[in-house]
């Protein structure tokens, strides 16, 4: 397969699974792939396809990361494409993560759905948007995370 082919891969590899978090919530298919890693496999498998041709560049961007660094790998198509596979399965792994916490906290899919739209095509925003209204749908319930405790078991 060719970068260009791996790099579109990994986004239609994901895409089933965001149809399901965004379009069918609260059905049990959905709720028990939300809670499960299995879903990022795929991609993860076109990042490793990907990303072991271009590895000697992808360890040296990331391993003394500057601009340069990843620049230059960047301008190959494996990498390019390797950071691109790796974008989409955290993006996928953020969004189930929030698909759980709106579950939990019962935020109504009519809003979850444009936030994981969002997640999805600016995921930084999105994962800040959801935090937002997560800590303040938190903080109106009064549930406030337990302090710590400096006792000594004995």
């Amino acid at each position: 397969m060719t970068d260009r082919t791996l790099f579109s891969l990994a986004f239609a590899l994901a895409a089933p699974f965001w149809a399901l978090l965004i379009l069918a919530p609260g059905r049990r298919w959905t709720d028990r792939i939300a809670a499960s890693p299995l879903p990022m496999v795929p991609v993860i498998g076109v990042y490793l396809a990907l990303a072991i041709p271009v590895f000697p560049q992808l360890w040296a961007a990331v391993s003394h990361p500057d601009l340069a660094g990843f620049q230059r790998l960047l301008a190959l198509g494996g990498g390019a494409g390797a950071i691109w596979a790796q974008l989409i399965a955290w993006d996928l792994f953020l969004g189930q993560w929030m698909y759980r916490e709106a579950r939990a906290l019962g935020i109504h899919p009519l809003v979850m759905g444009p936030l994981l739209v969002l997640t999805i095509l600016l995921s930084p925003l999105g994962a800040l948007l959801f935090l937002c209204l997560r800590g303040a749908l938190r903080c109106r319930a009064g549930q406030r995370p337990p302090a710590p405790t400096n006792q000594r078991a004995g």
